[in-house]
């Protein structure tokens, strides 16, 4: 019988333990005005400094930027803002102004009607 109530109260714990982990994370999509390979690279290196910040994966070709974060550390806002002052758009958050003027000229939105050369970027 005590080997059940032993063997019962490791289950228990095992089980507490998976859930209280399972709700440390949460996961959020922003939208993002990346460009190109550099912006990737720019992006995920910068938010992985960022307290709370798990990881991060730029998808390039829908220009989301998905993060894995611990809620007790940092909110959605936060994120977003993180990544403004990087210069890049977030969601509605625009992008600062100084961080996004000293962006190479491949990792700026193209104007209305004009292609980005791509040619010095690093993909």
């Amino acid at each position: 019988m005590r080997k059940l109530n032993f063997v019962f109260v490791l289950i228990t714990l095992f089980v507490f333990t998976n859930c209280v982990n399972a709700q440390k994370t949460a996961e959020l999509k922003i939208k993002t005005s990346a460009q190109c390979g550099m912006c990737k690279d720019r992006i995920e290196k910068a938010m992985a400094y960022e307290t709370g910040i798990v990881s991060t994966n730029l998808d390039l070709v829908t220009k989301d930027l998905n993060v894995v974060y611990k809620p007790t550390k940092t909110t959605p806002d936060k994120v977003r803002i993180a990544l403004t002052k990087i210069g890049y758009q977030a969601d509605e958050f625009k992008a600062d102004p100084i961080a996004y003027e000293a962006l190479p000229p491949c990792c700026k939105i193209p104007e209305e009607g004009t292609k980005t050369d791509h040619k010095d970027c690093k993909h």
